[in-house]
């Protein structure tokens, strides 16, 4: 019963918030995960298909010349890496415009 206690305190924690909060958590991690993980995610794709990412002089630059680039790129404001960055929550909201298209939906 003890597995129970913590799920139970971290679901009434988030139960406690008011929407607006939940929101922001969740946009918040989108974002996170579209300027940090997906130019990782990108970088592992490119890196075995396309062969390694050149930085420069450097022809086998790692994960971190291109994420320094990506952030360099949003710093600059490039619309291409906004889109990139922006992506995870573009999806979540996409997901939920169509589900309430789905529950909108007549049922028959």
């Amino acid at each position: 019963m003890e597995d129970s206690e913590p799920k139970r305190g971290l679901l009434s924690s988030v139960r406690s918030l008011t929407r607006l909060q939940r929101e922001l958590i969740l946009f918040g991690a989108a974002l996170a995960f579209g300027v940090l993980l997906v130019p990782l995610l990108i970088w592992v794709a490119g890196n075995r298909v396309l062969g390694p990412y050149t930085h420069g002089q450097n022809p086998h630059a790692g994960p971190g010349a291109l994420l320094g680039d990506f952030l360099g790129a949003l710093a600059h404001g490039s619309a291409v890496f906004w889109a990139v960055a922006l992506g995870p929550a573009g999806l979540i909201l996409l997901l939920r415009l169509f589900v309430r298209g789905l529950r909108a939906l007549p049922r028959g």
